[in-house]
């Protein structure tokens, strides 16, 4: 969990140090294009798949069909933060939020299931 005002690339490198595996591909947007995090996951075996920013002088190229996927994860985010009390953030302590996030999952999961 980080402040509602840091950027996302600061805590690449606390959630890469929390995985078991190291990713095969890493799926990001522009903000996250930086060279340190580019060598990380290379040096981790990996294949970053980020487009670059406009203003880079060498422009790296994605594959399409596979960035397109990140794609169904801004869909569900979006989707949690339908929940009004997971946009604002009210609750005071991380696991209390935690805690309404993992709720609105699982209400969008049962009603993805129910729809089936």
């Amino acid at each position: 969990m980080t402040p509602g005002e840091a950027h996302d690339s600061t805590a690449y490198a606390g959630l890469m140090d929390e995985r078991d595996s190291d990713p095969g591909i890493l799926l990001a947007d522009r903000g996250c294009d930086s060279n340190a995090i580019r060598q990380d996951v290379c040096d981790r075996g990996g294949q970053p798949e980020i487009p670059t920013k406009r203003n880079r002088r060498v422009q790296h190229s994605v594959q399409q069909p596979i960035y397109a996927l990140r794609n169904r994860i801004e869909h569900c985010i979006n989707r949690l933060k339908n929940c009004r009390r997971v946009a604002t953030r009210y609750d005071h302590t991380a696991s209390s939020f935690l805690g309404f996030v993992q709720l609105a999952a699982i209400r969008l999961w049962i009603d993805f299931v129910h729809a089936a």
